[in-house]
């Protein structure tokens, strides 16, 4: 019995090490689904996390430009619903001639707040710019690798409003050093004074002891969206891998985006442009999987974190960048410092640009 016993722990043990993403990859089919009381909550496609659930009261984080949300009532009711981390020209528009919708003020240019009448039954809305949907060029960012320098981000986020024209703030993992609730929380004060919204998936250093606690706060680890003809897709390669799950949902992805532009970040690239920092996939054979798939679905960029440095190359034919520059402890000698990365992109020509942004000087 012994024996029976210590093998099962083993096997346990085992399928845990070859998914060790498993668990967020489950978690990430939740984000966006709550029930409290007469209202049943649903963001399609998990497009934002239900941060606050009350008898009255709605909170969201969202993690993309647009998306829709479906309220279920048991009955005729009034909510108030913010939703943070929204572009400042987002607006709510309810499908239900029987729902209203009324604006209320706010004093962050990134938290949107309405009052909605709800009727009984099902109700969808639209959230997001009127712009969202329309076909045309824009400029983005990315950040990653933030982690003990936290203290220090707000002169990167003063850069970046700064910065003409962004729409948002794309992120490739590691906002913090473990993951806590106090620095995700921390994290998320930070944001108040940035004035575009930041989108990201997570890196190793979200994992800590809870390893869906990012999820709670910041939403899915993996998930598309789509802005303005241009398709992104973020990863959660937190694990040096991808789970087996995700894979099938890349595959519907990959599809989705086959004739547009598309974008994908994730945090620790596949493969170490140097080859020195064991800062890729655990396995070479897969990350040759998802390189090839990535250039068989015509990816035009690809964009990590995790090396604390700059590097620009190519994986399979791929543009690529490595951009570690939120102020985690850096490469020595490498005259990169904190930085961040301007991207401009349009859907009929592809990656216009690419620009990097120093904010301090190199490190040690």
């Amino acid at each position: 019995m012994r024996s029976e016993a210590w093998l099962s722990m083993f096997a346990l043990v085992f399928v845990s090490c070859l998914r060790p993403s498993e668990e967020r990859a489950e978690r990430d089919l939740e984000v966006g689904r709550e029930s409290f009381g007469r209202l049943d909550v649903t963001v399609l496609s998990g497009l934002a996390a239900v941060r606050a659930l009350g008898t009255d009261s709605l909170v969201l984080w969202s993690s993309a430009p647009a998306w829709e949300l479906e309220l279920s009532a048991s009955e005729a009711m009034a909510l108030s619903l913010e939703v943070q981390n929204a572009m400042p020209s987002a607006e709510l528009s309810a499908g239900d001639p029987g729902a209203t919708v009324a604006p209320l003020p706010s004093e962050i240019g990134t938290r949107k707040r309405f009052r909605v009448e709800l009727p009984a039954g099902t109700t969808r809305f639209a959230f997001g710019p009127p712009d969202a949907s329309e076909v045309g060029a824009f400029r983005f960012a990315l950040l990653s690798d933030v982690q003990e320098a936290i203290d220090e981000v707000q002169d990167i986020f003063r850069a970046l409003n700064a910065e003409p024209e962004l729409r948002f703030l794309l992120g490739a993992g590691d906002l913090t050093q473990q993951g806590t609730h106090e620095q995700l929380q921390r994290y998320q004060r930070e944001l108040e004074q940035l004035q575009i919204p930041y989108y990201t998936t997570l890196g190793n250093h979200e994992l800590g002891q809870t390893p869906s606690l990012y999820q709670d706060y910041f939403g899915r680890g993996n998930f598309q969206f789509d802005y303005r003809g241009v398709t992104f897709t973020l990863l959660d390669s937190a694990s040096a891998t991808i789970d087996p799950t995700v894979y099938e949902w890349l595959e519907g992805w990959l599809d989705h985006a086959r004739d547009r532009v598309h974008v994908v970040a994730m945090h620790i690239p596949p493969l170490d442009p140097t080859g020195v920092r064991n800062g890729a996939f655990g396995s070479r054979a897969e990350a040759a999987k998802l390189l090839g798939r990535f250039a068989e679905a015509g990816v035009d960029l690809t964009l990590y974190g995790h090396v604390h440095s700059y590097y620009e190359f190519d994986n399979a034919g791929i543009p690529a960048f490595i951009s570690g520059g939120g102020g985690a402890i850096p490469e020595r000698f490498d005259n990169v410092g904190r930085h961040f990365m301007v991207i401009d992109v349009a859907p009929e020509t592809g990656i216009q640009s690419t620009r990097l942004v120093r904010v301090s000087p190199e490190g040690p």
